[in-house]
C-alpha cells in the first residue's frame, strides 16, 4: 500500500519535492496550496498537469508524468485531509520584517492546521528554513498542544532543510547530499526513510538544531564571500581597475593536492543579492542565537556583510547619477529609466527579494519615470508594474538600467537599442550583461558595478 504525504506549499520547494516523492512507487502526494490572490491559481494550474515554474529542466515533464499518467498527485486547498497522512512536509516562506526578526505567521498557522489535523504515527517534516531552535521550541509546542498528542510517543517531527536552487530544483534534490536533524534519534530516521526512497545522495542524520544551523550558515557563508566581492568591486571602481579582470587571476591560483594552495573562488558582485535566503539567513542566525545562545556573540563580520550587499543597489544607482551628470541631465521627472530584469537571478521566473524592487523604489523617490521588464515573471509575484514588451520599455528612455542578466539582454544588439533610446544614451549593467568596450564605441555612456577604467 502506498504512504500518504502531505506537502504544505506549493513553492520552488514544494512542487518539487512533492513530484519526485509522486513518481516512486513509494507514496500517493497530495500538496496543500492556500486559494490566495497571488499562488491560488497554481492549484487548477498543476491538478491540469502544467508547471507553474518556467526555465525549469526536467520539472515539466515529471508534474505532467505524475498527474496525468500515474495519478499519484494531486493539489488541494483542504487541511483537513491532513488526518490521513503517514508524512507530513511543511514549504512555507518565513520572510524576516524591517527589523530584521522573521516572521512565522504561515509556519505558525500551519503548524496549528497540522496539529488539528495530526494522527498518531504521523511523521511532520519541517523543510522551511528556519532560525535555530524553530523547529524545538515553536513547531513542537503548537504541534503538541493542539493535537494533545507527544513528540516521539504519538507522533514525530524532524527538520531536513532543502538546497534547491531554480533552474536546477529537480537535480539539486536528487543529488545532493541531505541533512535530516530530528527531535530525537527515532524522528531522524522515519523522516531519513522517505528521503530514501528519492535521493541518489547520501542521508546524514543529526539534531534538529544542528541541521537548522547548518541551513543558515550554508547561506550566510555565501552572502559573507558575496560582500567580499562587491567590497573589493568598490576598490577597483576607485582605482580604475576591473574587478572581473581581478578576479579571474584571483581564481586562477591552482589548487594542488597535498601542496597547501587552498582553492580561491571570488564571487561575481552585482547590483544586489535576492532570493528567498540569502537575504534572510544571516537574520536568522543572529535571531536564533540571540533567542536560544547561552552566551552573546558579536556577529561583527556577518552583519557588516549583509549591510554591504544591502547597500548595492543604492551603491549602483549613484553610478547612475555619474552618468546623468556628464550629460546634464538635472530634471530627474523628465526622464525615463528603463530597468531591466525583475527576477532575482538570471534566467528564472522568481522575484523574491528581487533587488529590483529595491532599485525602482530608490528611483521612484527621486521623480524618475520608470519602467520594468521581464519577459518570465509574472505581474502578480511583484508589487511594482513590469512589461513583457522589451522594445516599448526601452523606447525612448535615457538610460537602461541591467539588474539581472537574463539570455535575452545579453543577446540584444546595442546599436538597435541606442536606435531606440534618446540622444547620449547611457548604460548601468550591475551584472556581467554588456562588452563595455563595444557600448562605449556605440556612443553609450558606461559605467558598471567594479569597473572603474570605463568611468571618467
Amino acid at each position: 500500500m502506498l504512504k500518504k504525504v502531505a506537502v504544505i506549499g506549493m513553492g520552488y520547494v514544494g512542487i518539487p519535492i512533492a513530484a519526485l516523492l509522486a513518481d516512486t512507487d513509494s507514496f500517493q502526494v497530495t500538496g496543500i496550496q492556500r486559494k490566495s490572490k497571488r499562488s491560488g491559481w497554481k492549484i487548477d494550474y498543476l491538478n491540469q498537469g502544467k508547471c507553474p515554474i518556467k526555465n525549469e529542466p526536467d520539472l515539466p515533464e515529471l508534474i505532467s508524468r505524475v498527474v496525468i499518467d500515474k495519478k499519484t498527485f494531486t493539489v488541494s486547498d483542504d487541511i483537513s485531509i491532513l488526518t490521513d497522512m503517514d508524512y507530513i512536509l511543511i514549504d512555507v516562506q518565513t520572510p524576516t520584517d524591517e527589523n530584521h526578526i522573521p516572521q512565522y505567521t504561515s509556519l505558525r498557522e500551519v503548524s496549528q492546521q497540522v496539529g488539528e489535523n495530526l494522527s498518531r504515527g504521523t511523521v511532520v517534516i519541517i523543510e522551511s528554513t528556519c532560525a535555530p531552535g524553530t523547529t524545538e521550541y515553536i513547531v513542537k509546542p503548537i504541534i503538541e498542544e493542539a493535537s494533545g498528542l507527544k513528540c516521539n510517543n504519538d507522533f514525530f517531527l524532524a527538520f531536513a532543510y532543502e538546497r534547491v536552487m531554480v533552474g536546477r530544483l529537480i537535480y539539486n534534490i536528487l543529488n545532493y547530499p541531505r541533512i535530516v536533524g530530528g527531535i530525537g534519534k527515532e524522528s531522524a530516521e522515519k523522516a531519513s526513510w522517505l528521503y530514501k526512497q528519492v535521493l541518489k545522495n547520501s542521508i546524514v542524520q543529526t539534531t534538529a538544531m544542528t541541521a537548522e544551523l547548518a541551513k543558515v550558515v550554508e547561506n550566510t557563508y555565501r552572502d559573507v564571500n558575496i560582500a567580499f566581492a562587491n567590497e573589493v568591486a568598490l576598490v577597483a571602481e576607485s582605482l580604475g581597475a576591473d574587478v572581473h579582470e581581478i578576479r579571474k587571476l584571483v581564481n586562477n591560483l591552482p589548487f594542488i593536492e597535498g601542496k597547501g594552495n587552498p582553492h580561491r573562488n571570488m564571487h561575481v558582485p552585482g547590483v544586489g543579492v535576492g532570493g528567498h535566503c540569502l537575504v534572510k539567513d544571516p537574520w536568522l542566525l543572529k535571531y536564533g542565537l540571540t533567542q536560544h545562545g547561552k552566551k552573546s556573540v558579536d556577529l561583527k563580520v556577518i552583519e557588516a556583510s549583509r549591510f554591504r550587499n544591502m547597500n548595492m543597489p543604492k551603491h549602483t544607482i549613484s553610478l547612475l547619477h555619474e552618468c546623468l551628470q556628464e550629460t546634464d541631465r538635472i530634471e530627474f521627472e523628465k526622464l525615463k529609466i528603463a530597468l531591466l530584469g525583475v527576477a532575482f537571478i538570471e534566467d528564472s521566473d522568481d522575484p523574491r527579494n528581487t533587488p529590483t524592487e529595491v532599485v525602482f523604489n530608490l528611483l521612484k523617490s527621486e521623480k524618475f519615470k520608470l519602467m520594468a521588464h521581464d519577459s518570465l515573471v509574472r505581474q502578480e509575484e511583484v508589487e511594482f508594474p513590469i512589461s513583457d514588451d522589451l522594445n516599448a520599455v526601452i523606447s525612448d528612455s535615457d538610460a537602461i538600467f541591467v539588474i539581472t542578466a537574463h539570455q535575452e539582454y545579453k543577446n540584444l544588439d546595442l546599436e538597435h537599442v541606442k536606435s531606440l533610446m534618446k540622444n547620449d544614451p547611457i548604460i548601468i549593467d550591475g551584472r556581467v550583461t554588456f562588452n563595455p568596450e563595444e557600448a562605449i564605441e556605440l556612443g553609450f555612456i558606461f559605467r558598471s558595478v567594479g569597473r572603474g577604467q570605463y568611468q571618467k
